[in-house]
């Protein structure tokens, strides 16, 4: 029975996903009790969580695949290009000014059989920035600080090793380059540059560091050229004094 429930939750979802944003946004409300805030723009989606509440002036691109995700949460003027995939978890949760561009996927196993009880959350802090290709596993939780850059390509950054997890935390205002890898319960300090190809396995606990090399170690301290860089707005539309409030 509930098998079939599901089944036709999720036929509802599509249909209702298909249909233009005037009429797909009270269907949400009321279908399924989802929260849309003002000005809230949804493309040809499946929206699929047990909860939904999506910040005014959040934005929805074309061809977005939310599926079996507890709760799924936005703060003001979100940004999810096409193309990007989130899957599974507990809860997952962008702050204020958070960009999704493209061809990500976001991905929690929804029926581990982890023996380390992992907490399967994403959160994704103020100003933060996952541009295109990459993969965030968040069977255990990760926590992406405020104005970081996921940059480049192919970067993946992962949480579980078989049936073992540990959380992943990358801290505010860093930089990660292409092709990189972070490794189940790796940190970032803050104000950092992760070079690209690196393979980030355990703490780097030096915050205003080059990182670099396989596996990663501190380069040398940042210059005030690259720290005037890792602080840089990730959008023209942040506003002046944003991450001081």
């Amino acid at each position: 029975m509930r098998s079939w429930r599901r089944r036709l939750r999720l036929v509802v979802l599509v249909l209702v996903g298909m249909l233009p944003g005037f009429l797909k946004r009270p269907l949400y409300r009321s279908l399924f009790g989802y929260g849309i805030g003002e000005g809230v723009k949804i493309g040809l989606v499946l929206l699929d969580a047990r909860r939904v509440d999506l910040g005014a002036g959040t934005v929805i691109g074309h061809f977005n695949a939310v599926v079996r995700v507890g709760e799924f949460r936005t703060g003001r003027c979100v940004r999810l290009g096409p193309l990007n995939i989130v899957r599974g978890g507990d809860l997952v949760r962008f702050g204020d000014y958070v960009t999704i561009m493209r061809l990500n996927v976001l991905n929690a196993i929804p029926d581990h059989d982890c023996v380390t009880q992992p907490v399967s959350e994403l959160h994704l802090a103020q100003g933060a920035i996952v541009v295109s290709g990459h993969r965030i596993d968040f069977t255990d939780t990760v926590r992406i600080g405020r104005n970081v850059i996921l940059g480049g390509r192919n970067s993946s950054l992962w949480t579980h090793n078989r049936q073992r997890t540990a959380p992943v935390t990358i801290g505010d205002f860093c930089y990660l380059g292409s092709e990189i890898r972070i490794a189940p319960g790796s940190t970032v300090a803050p104000e950092c540059i992760v070079a690209l190809g690196a393979v980030v396995s355990g703490d780097l606990p030096t915050p205003r560091s080059l990182v670099g090399g396989v596996p990663a170690r501190v380069i040398r301290p940042l210059s005030p050229d690259d720290l005037e860089l890792v602080h840089r707005k990730t959008r023209d539309d942040i506003p002046d004094g944003f991450y001081d409030a």
